[in-house]
């Protein structure tokens, strides 16, 4: 049980991690070109359907990790400091994933549904400052996770 609650662990934080590399990566240089009522559109589309994905990604974590820690291992105390550091980075990104949902991404649906241009481009500033801080721990978080425990 302990290899399908780790792949299906890891699995969670590749849809998550990824999505938010592709986003700011590939997605947001792409769509600049774009007028700012089209841009800020596709911007609330592009979350709305990602952003099920990151709540489905973070139960899964949350049920996975605490699964191999308890049920596994039979405790924290049998948790390496990786998968101490690995939480802890973990909660962090999903407290500003929790912020970010339910504040500038409501907001911003909001000003794309009364076509007020200028406060979605805010909130979309808002919202790539915490993806950014996001993806840096997210891949951090990887890092720890893959290889703290060859790490001493």
């Amino acid at each position: 049980m302990l290899a399908i609650m780790t792949s299906i662990h890891a699995l969670a934080a590749v849809v998550w991690v990824g999505g938010m590399f592709f986003a700011y990566m590939a997605l947001r240089p792409s769509v600049g070109p774009l007028e700012p009522p089209a841009r800020v559109a596709l911007w609330a589309r592009v979350f709305g359907k990602f952003f099920p994905w990151v709540w489905m990604a973070v139960l899964v974590l949350l049920a996975s990790g605490f699964w191999i820690i308890l049920v596994e291992w039979g405790g924290f105390a049998a948790a390496g400091p990786h998968v101490h550091l690995m939480l802890l980075l973990g909660l962090v990104m999903m407290g500003l994933f929790g912020h970010l949902y339910f504040a500038p991404f409501k907001r911003l649906r909001a000003a794309v549904a009364a076509n007020d241009t200028p406060t979605a481009a805010k909130q979309i500033g808002t919202i790539r400052m915490i993806v950014a801080i996001n993806l840096v721990l997210g891949l951090v978080t990887v890092v720890v996770g893959a290889g703290g425990r060859h790490l001493g």
